[in-house]
């Protein structure tokens, strides 16, 4: 049976309707995609980054199956209220791969499911060497994904093309508005190089637009009122979050070596407990005799 009501799809587009900005910092796991709601953000995107170092320890390069990227996107949408989106990288294979890609992402509780044109294996859209497949292939993958929305998948999709890196912002541009000629609900032209490149783009395409804002990466970082002016509705950061959390855990190991006091590092522990959900866990297993305690 297919997903077909799917309430996480229902508010993104209840969301995307609106004309404002949203800014969306990306999840590598549960608990980051919980923190990310706790602080009030109303959406999250799972970074194939983010996700393959979380739970491999490996490099975005295609590493991780399918099924493992089902199984943390399921994880991760089981976790938190607001709308996920999800990582489906190039479909895992050919047009019907990608349907099975697009009706498993829905089934894990995804709001949205990202179908990018890159050769497999695919890269991180900010390192070198990544390359592009002819348009036929690339239409086809959102052709499918958009077939399997419309056979019942309840899921929004979102087109990502990575051919501004060899072949122009043209030829970015123009397999985008074909991506959005065969249905797709968001577009993502990837690294874009200026200011100029993203107003470019914005003007020529329809609909709704996502900007990928990586520290340190290919496209300007801008303040999320002028990525609202340019013609943007989403804005994701992919890695702010592993990164901070890893150069935390860095500074951390670093004082546990050198004998250093942590406590500047740490959370406290009773914030700790608050926000994995111990409080949350005592007060409603105290209406139930048995279930107080763990073990009791």
């Amino acid at each position: 049976m297919k997903v077909t009501h799917n309430p996480a799809a229902a508010r993104l587009r209840q969301l995307l309707a609106q004309d404002r900005l949203h800014v969306m910092p990306c999840c590598f796991d549960a608990l980051s995609a919980r923190m990310i709601e706790q602080e009030g953000f109303e959406l999250t995107f799972m970074s194939g980054f983010a996700a393959s170092a979380a739970r491999i320890g490996e490099p975005d390069l295609g590493l991780m199956s399918f099924a493992e990227v089902q199984d943390h996107a399921r994880q991760i949408c089981a976790a938190t209220s607001i709308p996920v989106l999800g990582d489906g990288d190039t479909g895992y294979g050919n047009a019907m791969n990608v349907r099975r890609t697009v009706d498993g992402m829905a089934r894990a509780g995804c709001a949205a499911v990202m179908i990018e044109d890159q050769i497999a294996p695919k890269r991180c859209g900010h390192t070198p060497g990544k390359e592009v497949v002819g348009r036929e292939e690339a239409f086809d993958r959102i052709r499918a994904a958009v077939d399997e929305r419309e056979a019942g998948s309840d899921i929004l999709i979102l087109a990502r093309t990575d051919a501004r890196h060899a072949h122009g912002l043209g030829e970015a541009i123009e397999r985008a508005f074909r991506f959005s000629e065969l249905g797709a609900d968001i577009l993502f032209v990837e690294a874009p190089r200026s200011v100029d490149e993203m107003r470019t783009l914005c003007a020529e395409l329809p609909g709704v637009k996502m900007a990928n804002i990586l520290e340190g990466g290919l496209t300007p970082n801008l303040p999320a009122d002028e990525l609202h002016d340019i013609g943007y509705r989403i804005a994701a950061y992919p890695l702010t979050l592993l990164s901070a959390a890893m150069k935390s855990m860095l500074e951390a190991l670093a004082a546990l070596r050198e004998g250093r006091s942590r406590t500047s590092h740490l959370l406290d522990f009773g914030e700790l407990r608050k926000r994995i959900g111990f409080d949350d866990y005592y007060e409603r297993s105290g209406r139930y005799a048995t279930s107080r305690r763990p073990g009791t």
